[in-house]
C-alpha cells in the first residue's frame, strides 16, 4: 500500500487534510488595565499587552480587521478588596467596558466576558475565601457569581464565561439569568480547568497571583482540578453539560490532548480549549531564540487542537493564525 501517493505535492496533501483551523475558530484574550493609558507590554507574553479603556477598542477593531469573530475581556481593576467588589458594580470596569465596545461595534464582533473574581480581589483568589478552611467559599461565591453574571448581561455581553471551578456554578448563572430576563445570554463553562503551571504568565498580565499569607491558600488545588485526573475531568463537564452549560471547555490545552478527545467523545456541547499563557510564552520564548519557526509550530500546536475535538481554540496567537489562515 502506498499513502505517500498523495502526499507528493500541497494540493494533494490540501485535498485530503483531516482538519483546518479558520478564523471562525479563534478567540482573543484582551486585557484592560483601569487607569492606563496607552498599552503596556506583558514581559512573559512578548507581543500581549495590557491596554487602557480607549485603547483596549484598537485591539478589538484588529480582530474584526483579521476576521476573528470573538474576543474574550479580563479587566484589572485599580480597587482590589477581598470580594472583588469592582466586578459587582453595573460601573465597574469590565461592565464599562463591555459597553463600550457594544457601542463602538455593535454584533461586528462577539463581546465574551470572563466570570471570575481573582483580578479582582486583592487576595488573588477567585472568590470569597473562607479563613478557616484555607480556600474559597463555594456558597458566597455563587452567590457573589451571579450578580456579577447581571452585571455583565446588563451591559450587553454577548456571552459569559464562567471560570472559577465552583461547584453548581452553570445551574446557579443559568437561574439568575433566566430569572433576570437574560435567557438569551449562553454560557461558556470553563468545564474542565486543571490547576495548572501553564498559568503563570497570565498572572502576570491578570495581575492576579494569589497573596501568601496565614488566612489564604498558597495555590488553586483546593478548587481547580488535579492535573492527574481524566475520570474527574470527563464528570466535571458532563455535570456541566446537564446544567446548562452551552460550550464546555478544556484548559489548558496543549498537555490535555486526551482529555479534549475523551469529552468530545462522550458530551454533545460545542467543546472550546484555552491555549493559555505558559504555552503561548513557551512558543515565543522558542521563537525568540531562534530555536524554531514560529509560524509552523504554532499552526501545528492549533491544528492538533481540531484534531482531538476542539470546535474554538480561545489563544493569544489569534492575530498572528488569522493573518496566515486564507
Amino acid at each position: 500500500m502506498n499513502l505517500r501517493r498523495l502526499r507528493l505535492n500541497s494540493n494533494l496533501r490540501d485535498m485530503v487534510r483531516e482538519n483546518h483551523v479558520h478564523k471562525e475558530d479563534l478567540i482573543m484574550p484582551v486585557f484592560i488595565k483601569e487607569g492606563l493609558e496607552g498599552k503596556n507590554e506583558i514581559k512573559s507574553m512578548p507581543g500581549i499587552y495590557q491596554y487602557g479603556e480607549k485603547e483596549f477598542l484598537d485591539e478589538i477593531g484588529e480582530c474584526i480587521d483579521l476576521g476573528i469573530k470573538a474576543v474574550i475581556l479580563f479587566g484589572i481593576p485599580k480597587l482590589k478588596d477581598s470580594c472583588g467588589s469592582d466586578a459587582l458594580d453595573e460601573e465597574g470596569l469590565i461592565a464599562r467596558s463591555v459597553r463600550t465596545a457594544k457601542k463602538a461595534f455593535g454584533d461586528k464582533i462577539a463581546i465574551i466576558t470572563d466570570l471570575c473574581f481573582c483580578e479582582f480581589t486583592d487576595h488573588g483568589h477567585c472568590g470569597i475565601i473562607n479563613p478557616h478552611l484555607k480556600t474559597v467559599d463555594n456558597e458566597a461565591t455563587l452567590e457573589i457569581s451571579a450578580k456579577q453574571a447581571i452585571v455583565h448581561a446588563k451591559a450587553g455581553a454577548d456571552m459569559i464565561a464562567p471560570s472559577g471551578m465552583m461547584d453548581n456554578i452553570i445551574e446557579t448563572l443559568r437561574t439568575a439569568l433566566d430569572e433576570n430576563g437574560f435567557s438569551h445570554i449562553p454560557i461558556m463553562s470553563y468545564s474542565t480547568k486543571f490547576a495548572s503551571a501553564f498559568y503563570g504568565p497570565f498572572r502576570d498580565a491578570a495581575e492576579s497571583a494569589p497573596v501568601d499569607n496565614e488566612y489564604v491558600p498558597k495555590n488553586r488545588k483546593t478548587y481547580q482540578m488535579d492535573i492527574a485526573n481524566s475520570r474527574e475531568a470527563l464528570l466535571e463537564s458532563i455535570i456541566d453539560e446537564a446544567e446548562g452549560a452551552d460550550i464546555l471547555m478544556v484548559k489548558p490545552a496543549l498537555a490535555f490532548m486526551d482529555i479534549i478527545k475523551e469529552i468530545k467523545e462522550n458530551t454533545l456541547k460545542p467543546l472550546c480549549v484555552y491555549n493559555v499563557s505558559g504555552e503561548y510564552s513557551m512558543v515565543k520564548a522558542a521563537a525568540l531564540n531562534g530555536w524554531m519557526d514560529y509560524d509552523t509550530l504554532m499552526m501545528e500546536i492549533l491544528t492538533s487542537f481540531k484534531r482531538a475535538g476542539a470546535d474554538m481554540i480561545i489563544t493569544y496567537h489569534a492575530k498572528d493564525a488569522a493573518k496566515l489562515i486564507k
